[in-house]
């Protein structure tokens, strides 16, 4: 078999790219405390290992546009692959934290260049009727590495070493670059005068976005608007959107089309993307915190119960893959959004004597519409690309992918950041009101300290320790269940979130099927 400009090989490449900045970005986060003790860092201080990260992930989201209609897709992801992964291999060995930001924003900026690139070429490479495949197996991937990171990165650090959050990336990227170097052609030459180019905006609308990311992410830490750092990081970086904005309609910019993006199944594909990664977080962020906070799970033990999701939706996936070749891909994306409300509205009963294994029905149900969601929403996006003529105008497929590039990393930040503040003001709410019906005093208060005092007498120094120690853990008992509460509102924030977008679903334009015949061949 002719390996040379295989599109498989190419779709598979820069699939693989994707995929190793999802895994990358989760193992990072599941790992920080083992950096934080390696390294002897503050809460404070690693707290901005993976925001510089991400920050320069959202850098790259609007530049990748220049770099890629400049270099093209091969030898953007090919330099980019080599530094990234001699970065990677390097990360673990920074001496101290101004190295290792150092080496993390370089890290962000080289990967930041493999989402962009990968369903731009995949929709102009692959005939349509393998091109559904290739987003379920695509979209797959991207679920699968979210559930697998956590029970990899805990194995590694338990029986290897907590470096492979590094190493990771370093060990997968040269296979990336190697299934890239055989089968992703360089473009044609370029015909005529080559455009005027205003890279200014670029640059523009790069640092304000990549600011606004970095606020959302240290918000919560930081406490919002009582903090200097995210209010000066807020307004310049909105400055620097208008700045962009001035800059497009003052010098029109030859590969940006922004009224291209002006359609109505575009943005509320943009907004089904936001819902999609919101919806990430019932199973990535709600799950294990609940287990970690309220029950103590360690990374390994919430690992098991996240990897149970990878099988159910493999499976998921292929059938969704399959319908979309004959059903609307609204159908798909409304059972997917439906069946996730549903899971978390079964989540959101929960109690504080939950386990991981109690999750399991609702995992499963959230693992099926997960998939759905996944190959609907971008099945969907794919489409409207062919329909609204993207996939064939270069600068256009650019600008298409760049904006939802921008989308996903700020859509998800922006998820993020608002189900960790609903989280923390509902806590606060549930523990006052617990407190109100918690008084010395009160019958039923002092049976309870008399019951938890005589439990803990006999590895107490006397009555007045077993007291005090009674008190702590009453104090302790109504953490826990205000914090079950909590997680029980984001269950349901995220079920009205998908509700919303089964509305958003009813709004958009019908759109043809593309993935049932041969309408398009293969480049290269």
């Amino acid at each position: 078999m002719n390996l040379r400009g295989n599109p498989y090989l190419g779709t598979a490449g820069v699939f693989l790219g994707a995929g190793i900045v999802s895994l990358s970005q989760r193992m990072q986060t599941v790992g920080l405390p083992d950096l934080r003790g390696a390294l002897s860092l503050g809460v404070d201080e690693a707290a901005w290992v993976p925001t510089a990260s991400n920050m320069a992930l959202m850098f790259m989201g609007p530049f990748s546009v220049y770099l890629g209609a400049m270099l093209g897709p091969r030898r953007v992801l090919l330099a980019s692959g080599a530094v990234y992964a001699v970065v990677s291999l390097l990360l673990p060995h920074a001496p101290n934290l101004g190295v290792l930001i150092a080496l993390q924003i370089v890290a962000g900026l080289t990967s930041g260049t493999f989402y962009p690139q990968s369903l731009t070429y995949a929709l102009r490479a692959l005939p349509p009727r393998y091109t559904i495949y290739a987003i379920g197996a695509y979209s797959m991937e991207l679920l699968s590495t979210l559930s697998i990171a956590t029970p990899l990165q805990a194995w590694c650090t338990e029986h290897g070493s907590w470096r492979w959050m590094f190493w990771a990336s370093a060990v997968l990227t040269p296979i990336m670059m190697l299934c890239i170097y055989l089968a992703v052609p360089n473009p044609p030459p370029r015909e005529g005068p080559k455009p005027v180019v205003q890279w200014q905006g670029f640059l523009y609308a790069s640092l304000g976005f990549a600011l606004v990311q970095g606020a959302l992410e240290q918000g919560e830490r930081l406490d919002w608007l009582g903090s200097p750092v995210i209010i000066a990081m807020l307004a310049t970086g909105a400055f620097l959107v208008v700045a962009m904005i001035v800059q497009r309609w003052v010098f029109p910019n030859p590969l940006v089309d922004l009224s291209f993006l002006a359609q109505r199944n575009t943005l509320l594909l943009g907004f089904g993307l936001f819902s999609l990664r919101f919806t990430l977080l019932a199973v990535v962020y709600l799950i294990p915190a609940y287990l970690a906070v309220v029950q103590g799970y360690r990374p390994l033990e919430t690992g098991a119960v996240l990897v149970r999701l990878v099988l159910p939706a493999l499976a998921s996936g292929v059938l969704a893959a399959r319908l979309m070749q004959r059903i609307e891909g609204r159908a798909i994306t409304g059972f997917g959004f439906a069946a996730v409300a549903f899971a978390c509205l079964l989540d959101s009963r929960l109690t504080s004597v939950w386990s991981g294994e109690t999750f399991w029905i609702p995992q499963i149900i959230v693992a099926v519409g997960l998939s759905f969601v996944f190959v609907g929403v971008i099945g969907m996006i794919s489409q409207q690309a062919i329909a609204s003529g993207a996939v064939s105008r270069p600068f256009q497929a650019l600008t298409y992918a760049s904006f939802f590039q921008v989308v996903r990393l700020l859509g998800g930040q922006v998820g993020t950041s608002a189900l960790q503040r609903i989280v923390t003001v509902r806590e606060r709410f549930h523990s006052n009101m617990l407190g109100l019906n918690v008084r010395v005093g009160d019958w039923l208060t002092d049976d309870r300290l008399r019951s938890l005092s005589g439990g803990v007498f006999g590895g107490s120094v006397g009555l007045e320790d077993s007291q005090d120690r009674a008190r702590a853990l009453l104090s302790l008992q109504i953490s826990r269940e205000a914090y079950t509460l909590s997680y029980s509102d984001g269950f349901v924030v995220v079920a009205w979130l998908c509700a919303s977008f089964l509305v958003a679903i009813a709004c958009l334009r019908q759109m043809k099927i593309y993935f049932d015949a041969p309408l398009l061949e293969p480049s290269g």
